[in-house]
């Protein structure tokens, strides 16, 4: 599998899905996938798409999705990470803020991630990462932030009675804040340079951020779990992890993880 797979299937993943994305998206639920999430049609739809694809390629691959969980071709081989929809709840609510993710490792671990995708499906702009060789946005290198300034602070919060308090004092340091609703855009946009930090305090799974975190990584930026430590040896299985503090470079980082000391 190479990064032209991926680009592939970001073009077919628009192709099939871009097309109804000003249309309502069907809002009852087939049931619950592999991850323990409701799965939507376009879900399932993004996912058969993405899989039939693989499948196609007849090369002995590990598949974990979100949906259909962990499925093993020729053997299995190397890992590849899938969120079909990321921000599924924005979709069927039609608020325009979802995208694919897409990663493959050549080991079990997070650090092991070597190329990665996100392709927004609103507007079919594919943000792609190569281990070593940088990340780029419609195919032009892009860089995080460089600077130490909170321009704007992305965060999400599942459960927001909880998870707000505990980012309290980084939101309060931000010049602006979001939630978005879809962390693998987040990540997308903090390699990018247009989102300061993103936080999010409730553990993810690793096909939840696997894409951009070789994005942010490769754009010279930061992502940690949120007491600061390396997230390089996180699993990539089905089980929730950890939460997650990215930021566009390490100086952003430390003052990020000061101010949420000082939260509740």
């Amino acid at each position: 599998m190479t990064i032209k797979d991926l680009m592939e299937i970001g073009r077919l993943l628009f192709a099939e899905i871009g097309k109804e994305r000003l249309r309502p998206f069907e809002t009852v639920p087939l049931g619950r996938g592999a991850g323990g999430d409701r799965t939507f049609p376009i879900d399932k739809k993004a996912e058969d798409i993405i899989i039939k694809y693989i499948e196609d390629l007849d090369e002995p691959l590990s598949i974990i999705s979100e949906e259909a969980g962990i499925k093993e071709l020729k053997g299995g081989g190397p890992i590849v990470m899938i969120d079909p929809i990321d921000g599924s709840k924005n979709a069927i609510n039609g608020l325009p803020f979802y995208c694919t993710s897409i990663a493959v490792a050549n080991g079990d671990t997070m650090g092991d991630v070597c190329m990665s995708i996100v392709v927004n499906l609103l507007t079919g702009d594919a943000f792609l990462a190569e281990k070593g060789k940088g990340a780029f946005f419609n195919g032009e290198r892009i860089y995080a932030q460089t600077d130490d300034k909170f321009y704007l602070v992305a965060y999400e919060a599942p459960t927001p009675g909880t998870d707000i308090a505990k980012i309290m004092g980084l939101l309060s340091g931000a010049g602006r804040s979001r939630c978005f609703g879809a962390m693998a855009l987040d990540l997308s946009y903090v390699a990018y340079g247009a989102i300061s930090v993103f936080a999010t305090p409730t553990p993810s799974r690793a096909f939840d951020f696997a894409g951009g975190y070789l994005l942010v990584k490769e754009a010279g930026g930061v992502l940690t779990d949120m007491a600061g430590s390396s997230i390089e040896g996180v699993k990539l299985d089905m089980k929730r992890s950890v939460p997650l503090l990215a930021s566009g470079n390490k100086a952003l980082h430390e003052k990020a993880l000061r101010l949420l000391s000082l939260s509740p």
